[in-house]
C-alpha cells in the first residue's frame, strides 16, 4: 500500500518537475522573442474576450425571457467589441494591456509573498518570496516605463515571470523528491 502512494506521490512530483522545467523553457523564448511574446499574449488574451462574448450572447438568447435580455446582449457586444479591437488593433490593444498587466503583476507579486511566507516551514520557501518580489517588482516597472517600450514591454514581463515562477516549481518540486527520497523505506535499504 504504501508502496502505492509512494509512486503515486513521485508521479505527481515528477509531473510538477516536468511543468516547472517547460515553464522554464517558455520563459527564456518569451524573453528572447518579447515582440512577438507580446503580440501573442495580447492576441491570446483578444480571443479569450471574443469567445467569452459569443457564450455571453448566447446565454442571453438562451435566457431571454427570464429577464434583463437587454443588458446580457449589450454586455456581450462589449466583450465582443473589446476582444475585436484588441485582435484587430495589436499595438493599441498592446498599449492597454500594458497597464491591465502592471495591476496583475502587482496583485500577483503581492499573492507570491502571502503565498511565501505561509510555506515558511517548508524548506526552499524563499524560492517562492524571490518569484513574489521579482514578480512585484516587474508591475512596478510596467508604471514607469509606460507607454514608450509597450510593444516590447509586455512580452518580456510575462516571460520573467514564467521563467521565475518556472524556477521556483522546479526548486520547490527537487525539495519534494528528496524529502519522499529521505522518507521511503525501500530507498534507505
Amino acid at each position: 500500500m504504501t508502496t502505492d502512494i509512494s509512486t503515486q506521490s513521485k508521479k505527481g512530483i515528477n509531473g510538477s518537475l516536468l511543468i516547472g522545467v517547460l515553464l522554464v523553457v517558455l520563459g527564456i523564448v518569451a524573453i528572447a522573442q518579447p515582440a512577438v511574446s507580446t503580440i501573442f499574449a495580447e492576441t491570446w488574451f483578444a480571443l479569450i474576450l471574443i469567445s467569452a462574448g459569443a457564450a455571453k450572447l448566447t446565454y442571453a438568447f438562451r435566457t431571454r425571457n427570464s429577464g434583463g435580455f437587454v443588458w446580457k446582449v449589450l454586455l456581450s457586444i462589449l466583450y465582443i467589441a473589446t476582444g475585436a479591437m484588441l485582435f484587430f488593433s495589436p499595438l493599441k490593444g498592446a498599449l492597454t494591456l500594458t497597464l491591465l498587466l502592471g495591476s496583475f503583476l502587482l496583485t500577483e507579486g503581492v499573492f507570491e509573498l502571502i503565498l511565501a511566507f505561509r510555506l515558511r516551514p517548508q524548506q526552499n520557501w524563499t524560492w517562492v518570496l524571490g518569484d513574489g518580489i521579482i514578480t512585484l517588482l516587474l508591475g512596478g516597472i510596467v508604471w514607469f516605463q509606460w507607454p514608450s517600450n509597450a510593444p516590447w514591454l509586455i512580452g518580456t514581463l510575462v516571460g520573467v515571470s514564467v521563467l521565475s515562477t518556472g524556477i521556483s516549481r522546479v526548486m520547490l518540486s527537487l525539495n519534494a523528491r528528496s524529502a519522499l527520497n529521505s522518507s521511503d523505506p525501500a530507498t534507505s535499504v
